[in-house]
């Protein structure tokens, strides 16, 4: 399944308890959309997550259904540098 780099830009600082967590994962399963692990940016307004998904779209429409941003939406492949050589 492609993976896909989701860039979101929050107005205040993000807080994520479980709940929140279980709540995006329901979601997500819904539009077939795997969220794999995310970054946050040291001041907690901006995220980078990997996401396993169908497509963009599909990425989108989770999004809006979690009522979450999804400033930019970048397809990637993994490299491993200690499989590179």
């Amino acid at each position: 399944m492609p993976l896909f780099l989701v860039e979101r830009q929050f107005p205040g600082a993000v807080e994520l308890d479980a709940q929140g967590v279980a709540d995006i994962r329901a979601v997500n399963a819904e539009a077939g959309v795997d969220w794999l692990y995310s970054f946050l940016s040291a001041d907690r307004r901006k995220t980078y997550c990997l996401y396993e998904a169908p497509s963009a779209e599909a990425i989108r429409e989770a999004a809006r259904r979690a009522k979450l941003p999804a400033d930019k939406i970048i397809e990637v492949t993994q490299v491993q540098p200690d499989l590179v050589g």
